[in-house]
């Protein structure tokens, strides 16, 4: 079976989107996502740019291909590089099980677990605002909540005062939801060393399940700096695009849970990989999946094949998401994803149907403090 060709498809609906259609000489395609929000144009190109190195070649040899795209460059291409490989990665995987008539998990070596746990997004102009969504949540049958500190809607960002604001939701959501649900909270690279620490010392009596992202990924080394500061489990890894990135955080057990992003961690090949590694540290996998329902399926055959696996990102839930254009066939009940026996990814794709969603390009927000100085979003 050969790969006959490559092709990028933009679309935007609740946000914007960047998938690959990867054809094959038989007929069978599959279907890819890739991360990197605000940056689809540049990861497009990307995979334009890969797609000769892959169309001729046997669409069966995933490893081998991955290491064609990573190498193919003598620079470092960064996430650019990593996402577009991650598209076609997941892409290749899902021709691969539609082929042969099983669901890439049993690819994968086949189930440790039935299902995967899944929080959902919550957020509030105000700390009651938010605990009465967290209630409406938790009454749908979520058992997982995640927020982020509160930034004004015009983008005015003051770290020290929503550390303040933090302290307070997270008192109020553990004392009026009980301990029967977790809270996440993810401090989105928003913060300091040290309004990290006061924000996690100021939050360990509320127990959370982690704390996400606290410091941006550029200097992994700052995490140890906090690691021996406070005592809350810590989460991250979702900016990385390779193992080479998580290298000293899971070498240094810096974190508890790795946040890969399969659609910017280079795909299924690389991140069962990280996920392996992280194993052998006792660090547990908490998904990073914020963006379509490709990536939805390619986590979930991930984590229900890895066994030091925690909970899975679920901004929105099977059939929300352009479902007149891609149908998956797995299913979420009561906070719990469970996946079909669907060949490949268990996705079904009407590839016309995207032209009823445009591609618009959007920037990601850019926050700034009062003094007029830009923070991270």
């Amino acid at each position: 079976m050969k790969i006959t060709r490559i092709t990028p498809v933009l679309a935007k609906e609740w946000r914007t989107m960047l998938f690959v259609k990867v054809e094959t000489d038989e007929g069978v395609t599959g279907i890819g996502e890739a991360g990197l929000t605000s940056r689809e144009l540049a990861v497009a190109g990307m995979m334009e740019s890969l797609a000769p190195l892959l169309v001729g070649h046997d669409a069966f040899r995933i490893e081998h291909h991955w290491q064609r795209m990573w190498r193919s460059g003598f620079h470092p291409s960064g996430q650019v590089l990593s996402s577009a490989i991650a598209a076609i990665d997941i892409a290749l995987w899902d021709i691969k099980g539609k082929a042969l008539g099983v669901p890439v998990y049993e690819l994968l070596g086949g189930k440790v677990r039935d299902k995967v746990d899944t929080y959902c997004h919550i957020g509030g102009a105000t700390p009651q605002a938010l605990l009465e969504m967290a209630k409406e949540r938790v009454a749908d049958g979520w058992n997982c909540i995640r927020w982020e500190p509160f930034a004004h809607p015009d983008g005015l960002f003051e770290p020290a005062k929503a550390v303040s604001r933090a302290i307070e939701e997270y008192a109020l959501l553990r004392r009026e939801l009980g301990d029967e649900v977790e809270l996440c909270f993810d401090a989105h690279t928003k913060l300091s060393v040290t309004e990290a620490v006061r924000l996690c010392r100021g939050i360990e009596s509320s127990r959370p399940m982690f704390v996400e992202d606290p410091l941006r990924s550029e200097n992994p080394e700052s995490y140890r700096r906090l690691r021996n500061q406070v005592a809350v489990p810590i989460a991250a890894g979702e900016q990385f695009g390779s193992k080479w990135n998580f290298r000293a955080m899971i070498e240094e057990e810096l974190i508890d849970y790795a946040r890969i992003d399969l659609c910017i961690a280079a795909g299924l090949t690389e991140s069962r990989k990280i996920a392996a590694w992280c194993e052998t540290h006792h660090i547990d996998l908490a998904t990073h999946n914020p963006i379509g329902p490709v990536s939805t399926a390619a986590c979930l055959h991930l984590n229900v094949t890895t066994p030091n696996m925690l909970v899975q990102e679920l901004p929105r839930r099977p059939g929300e998401t352009m479902p007149d254009v891609m149908v998956s066939h797995h299913r979420w009940q009561d906070g719990w994803l469970i996946p079909s026996d669907a060949p490949g990814l268990g996705v079904e794709v009407d590839w016309d149907g995207f032209e009823r969603y445009p591609f618009e390009h959007e920037n990601l927000p850019i926050l700034h403090r009062q003094d007029g100085s830009y923070t991270n979003w």
